[in-house]
């Protein structure tokens, strides 16, 4: 019943005010639909442009040569292990693709004929032979990498309608490419070297397997010097420490170098590993500990969460029954916080393995060819041979930067899913 011009009840004030909360409520929905559509949409083409940009980086185009074991030709007849291991097996490259294009005469037409293979081919003719000595005095179809700019061409990331002053591949050449295709010596075949070669100047010749090592190393001893200090840390804190002024300096401490900027542990590394102790640069041994160091507030932080979320009856009961404090610590509340404690291990590491910009400090941005072996040899790592890619200026680096990246990205997805899968498997429900 209407009240005419009186003022409104308490009903109708309360039927609008509901009415409002009501209509911010689905404008508040409708916000956060919007944003996470367009963080999603932002998301599939990130991915998008790194796929597209990368996966072809892992097939590469190959050649097949007949070549000739000939020992005349390699090493002058020489055929003992010294002889063999220095022998000219370019001129084996070479003159099996002077049998197959034999109108090929003037010199210049030679150079640019020998530049469709990879100086790659060379070395992996010798690691035959070395690996069979039987080979020598045979003859046998070789699958040996292309160049670069050959590669580029057959998987169309050059265009043939460019002008030929315009494209690094003149007509002749790609003459011989499609004669090549059409003989059917020439397929694109799974890019094995990304996986095994280190870096190389060569495009085609340059793989991940150094960085991959590098890596490897810097999180074995980030989780060996890290994990264990923070924990123990954790639990000094949380169960033991006295609640003082010095207690809370630290508490405060260890949350704001949660936030440091990395680059932050990259000049304490040069100064304190490097300049001070003496450590060797661009070793995974430093680039651990500067990621130790990085990662130890995120594990502590984490690990006191953990130990904090255990109830207080957990403690109650085990010192009701006669257990000391460290008893009760480590034999009770210790292992019912490890899953979240491993999960938080987990996300720190996984952080560790993305940055670049503490390894930069360090002097992890050399140039390494060579696998490491241990900590101390001389390395890279996967988020800086990513930087070091995307600064190269040939096109056939793109595509491996994106591989790389495709790589790195896989690693940390495997990584976070190893932290849910273990938060779901141990997670206690109170």
């Amino acid at each position: 019943m209407s009240n005419g011009g009186q003022n409104p009840t308490a009903r109708q004030i309360m039927e609008r005010g509901l009415a409002r909360r009501y209509r911010k409520e689905r404008h508040f929905r409708a916000l956060g639909i919007t944003a996470s559509c367009i963080g999603l949409i932002f998301l599939v083409l990130f991915f998008a442009s790194i796929v597209s940009g990368g996966h072809s980086a892992f097939s590469q185009t190959y050649i097949a040569l007949d070549i000739s074991f000939d020992a005349q030709k390699i090493s002058g007849g020489d055929t003992s292990p010294e002889a063999l291991a220095t022998g000219d097996y370019a001129g084996l490259v070479k003159s099996s693709l002077y049998t197959l294009f034999p109108d090929v005469k003037g010199r210049s037409d030679k150079r640019k004929l020998n530049r469709l293979i990879s100086v790659g081919a060379e070395y992996q003719l010798q690691d035959k032979v070395m690996a069979n000595p039987g080979l020598i005095g045979t003859e046998a179809q070789v699958w040996v990498p292309a160049a670069a700019n050959v590669d580029m061409l057959v998987k169309g990331n050059i265009d043939r309608e460019l002008d030929e002053r315009s494209r690094p591949l003149g007509d002749k050449e790609i003459a011989w490419i499609d004669q090549l295709e059409q003989q059917g010596l020439l397929d694109r075949q799974f890019n094995t070297a990304l996986f095994t070669n280190g870096d190389s100047r060569d495009p085609e010749l340059a793989g991940i397997r150094g960085a991959l090592m590098g890596s490897f190393y810097m999180l074995l001893v980030t989780i060996a010097l890290a994990f264990p200090i923070g924990v123990a840390a954790a639990i000094y804190l949380e169960e033991f420490a006295p609640k003082n002024r010095w207690t809370d300096l630290i508490e405060v401490n260890i949350n704001n170098l949660a936030a440091v900027p990395s680059i932050v542990f990259g000049l304490l590394g040069l100064a304190v590993f490097i300049n001070f102790v003496g450590l060797p640069r661009s070793a995974p041994l430093v680039g651990g500990l500067v990621l130790a160091l990085m990662t130890l507030p995120v594990i502590i932080i984490a690990a006191r969460a953990s130990i904090k979320a255990v109830p207080p009856s957990i403690r109650e009961a085990a010192l009701g029954v006669g257990a000391s404090q460290m008893q009760t610590v480590f034999h009770h509340v210790l292992p019912l916080a490890l899953p979240g404690i491993m999960t938080g291990t987990i996300i720190g590491m996984a952080r560790a393995l993305g940055e670049s910009a503490p390894l930069l400090m360090i002097g992890m941005v050399a140039f390494v060819v060579d696998i490491p072996q241990s900590a101390m040899d001389p390395a890279s790592a996967l988020p800086v041979q990513i930087f070091l890619w995307a600064d190269s200026p040939e096109r056939a680096f793109v595509e491996r930067t994106s591989a790389a990246i495709l790589v790195l990205l896989g690693f940390l997805l495997m990584m976070n899913l190893a932290a849910v899968l273990l938060r779901r498997r141990f997670e206690r429900k109170w």
